[in-house]
């Protein structure tokens, strides 16, 4: 496995990803770009698309592109802030490596929405094995 075609398998491999209808946009070595289509039937009580659904678009995004790479990534800590409310329309996730060294990996991933406003920061770390 290389850097053009890991991040790809990886997300090939990806049950839970399949599962919420997630769509792979771009990756390559250290960053990836993933969308959710349709995450209105996801709503929390308020009637905004629920956080959980947030995060995990955000730690697909991440989890992609740090095994992008062709060496196996384990995430072992992130965290994210929640900054505006999602609508219906489609989510975005597009996750960057800030760095990387022999043993952790850190990244940075931007949930937006269709007009590009920043719904979620998030960051996390992989141990690389």
């Amino acid at each position: 496995m290389n850097e053009n075609t890991a991040g790809v398998e990886y997300f090939e491999k990806d049950a839970f990803a399949r599962e919420l209808g997630v769509e792979l946009l771009e990756v390559g070595p250290g960053r990836a770009r993933v969308r959710l289509p349709t995450p209105s039937g996801r709503k929390n009580g308020l009637g905004t698309v629920h956080g959980a659904v947030i995060f995990a678009l955000a730690d697909i995004a991440f989890a992609t592109a740090c095994n992008s790479h062709g060496q196996t990534a384990i995430g072992v800590q992130a965290n994210i802030a929640y900054l505006a409310p999602a609508g219906d329309g489609p989510i975005e996730a597009r996750a960057t490596e800030l760095s990387r060294g022999r043993k952790l990996a850190t990244y940075e991933v931007r949930v937006l929405d269709a007009e590009e406003r920043l719904l979620a920061s998030f960051q996390g770390t992989a141990y690389l094995r």
